[in-house]
């Protein structure tokens, strides 16, 4: 694959994971617009693999609790704070975990994926509701207080973005908004569930394109995974700032614009 599309694909995916825009949306989009060749799945696997570098480097401290979280939970000690993340972490995973299965096993991941119409509409009406989550949600919450019922209301959330415009973060984002979370604490609930979320769906869809990929694919997979890493990383830093001064009105202006173009143009 030309180091073009690499390079484009990489970059869209790493600027693009962590806002509340859809990536997948946007990398569903990429073929239709440059009238290129679909990237495949190995790419996009590549991609997510390198924003999933990137936010656990960014939240390294909040990942090693959750490891060590892990580690208590194991040993039965599920008593303290590190224990508790752990386990909420991995009620939110489950409905993702479901409905991903559910929609390979039955085909409908990629016919999802061939329909630029579904990506226009959801990222308009997803856009519209996190401006109405955004505008209407508390701010008193944070995510040292997130409780159970609240995993299962994001996790489900996190599900219905598996439909490409949704944004699994937006999607996050909105839920949490909705039950009162301060907007950067949303957005880290976001990224921290996003997690187990891109590692399940990587050896979900990866593992059988990874086995039958040849040495030049796995290379390409690799240049994608170090360039969409250093994007992600950059992206979400400066969300995390952006946040701290304004509201999440520009990504729904930007959702809004884009839907509506999509919706006409295709």
């Amino acid at each position: 694959m030309p180091i073009f599309h690499l390079a484009l694909v990489a970059l869209l995916q790493g600027a693009t994971e962590f806002l509340p825009v859809s990536s997948s949306g946007h990398l569903v989009l990429l073929p239709h617009i440059l009238q290129i060749e679909d990237q495949g799945r190995l790419i996009d696997v590549a991609a997510h693999v390198g924003t999933l570098g990137a936010v656990i480097a960014y939240f390294f401290r909040d990942f090693r609790r959750v490891c060590l979280g892990v580690a208590q939970l194991l040993l039965r000690k599920s008593e303290n704070r590190e224990a508790k993340s752990a386990m909420l972490l991995f009620v939110a995973t489950v409905p993702v975990g479901i409905a991903g299965a559910g929609l390979e096993l039955s085909g409908l991941a990629n016919a999802l994926r061939e329909s630029p119409q579904i990506i226009g509409w959801t990222t308009l009406l997803f856009g519209l509701l996190l401006l109405w989550a955004d505008k209407r949600g508390g701010s008193s919450r944070s995510f040292r207080n997130w409780n159970f019922r609240d995993a299962l209301i994001l996790g489900a959330w996190q599900a219905a973005a598996l439909i490409p415009g949704t944004s699994r973060s937006g999607a996050v984002i909105t839920a949490a908004r909705f039950l009162g979370y301060e907007r950067s604490e949303a957005a880290r609930l976001a990224m921290l569930m996003s997690i187990p979320a891109i590692l399940g769906a990587g050896i979900l869809t990866g593992s059988g394109a990874i086995m039958n990929a040849a040495a030049t694919a796995l290379a390409d997979a690799a240049i994608v995974a170090a360039i969409s890493f250093c994007a992600a990383l950059a992206a979400l830093a400066l969300m995390m700032k952006f946040l701290a001064i304004t509201d999440y009105t520009p990504y729904v202006a930007y959702r809004i614009v884009l839907g509506i173009a999509i919706i006409a143009i295709f």
